[in-house]
């Protein structure tokens, strides 16, 4: 906990998502096309990162801001021209005063879904949109099997899933207890090629699962977990996760 906001156990380096996880914002045209941002629509971006995506959005003339609690994402986002509120979104963020709210691969890290759904409904104004996607059910469960083995193996604690990967069914309901009518949800299967490997993913995001490792620890489950991975591996040597999105847009009733 921060305060009184949960968190997940991960910390950013803007410079090292870029090339490790720069296809995170590639990936989320789809999502964008849903969002269908319009001339001056009041955006906000919710998880807005390094701003790849949320520079997308004002390009289309847009009245785009960020939301991002991280320094060093919200520098970046920053350094591209953009308006940023660097906040937990735990904590509300305005009432009834954005079109639309985008999100892309930012609420699976959020602890408390719920309370960040409440406040998404307060930021909209009556007929507003969430637009989003996310980790969904199922999201990386080979690679997140494959890690706890290998902490497991080294008698290391395995924790609990640091990451919120509801099914349909799960995520709709809290949409809807939150004053959203639901007009599309639906899991899709996407397995991504990782631009740096499977080190450079478990780099990135393994943290959570590795709290009070040093550094040869983490070195060590790392490569145990990389190497019971080897089905990920195609036959040009690219390393895949084996991602689940959801994807979903709801209406503030």
């Amino acid at each position: 906990m921060t305060g009184n906001r949960p968190r997940a156990g991960q910390d950013w380096d803007a410079e090292g998502y870029a090339r490790h996880a720069g296809f995170v914002s590639e990936l989320g045209a789809a999502v964008l096309d849903l969002l269908a941002p319009a001339p001056d629509e009041a955006i906000l971006d919710l998880g807005c990162g390094d701003g790849a995506l949320t520079l997308r959005i004002a390009a289309t003339g847009a009245r785009v801001t960020g939301l991002e609690p991280d320094p060093s994402m919200a520098a970046r986002a920053r350094a591209r021209g953009l308006s940023v509120l660097e906040q937990d979104a735990h904590d509300p963020f305005g009432s009834a005063c954005y079109d639309a709210i985008f999100s892309n691969a930012a609420l699976h890290w959020m602890r408390d879904p719920a309370r960040v759904l409440r406040h998404a409904r307060a930021a909209l104004r009556p007929g507003g949109r969430l637009i989003a996607e996310q980790g969904g059910f199922g999201n990386v469960a080979a690679v997140v099997t494959a890690l706890n083995a290998s902490l497991e193996a080294a008698g290391h604690p395995v924790p609990p899933l640091p990451w919120d990967f509801p099914t349909p069914a799960a995520q709709r309901a809290r949409l809807e207890a939150a004053g959203f009518a639901v007009e599309s949800i639906a899991l899709i299967p996407r397995p991504t090629p990782l631009p740096t490997g499977m080190a450079g993913w478990l780099e990135t995001f393994g943290a959570p699962f590795m709290p009070g490792l040093d550094p040869a620890a983490r070195a060590s489950v790392a490569a145990d977990t990389e190497r019971r991975l080897t089905h990920l591996r195609d036959e040009t040597g690219t390393w895949h996760a084996d991602y689940v999105r959801l994807r979903f847009k709801a209406l503030a009733a």
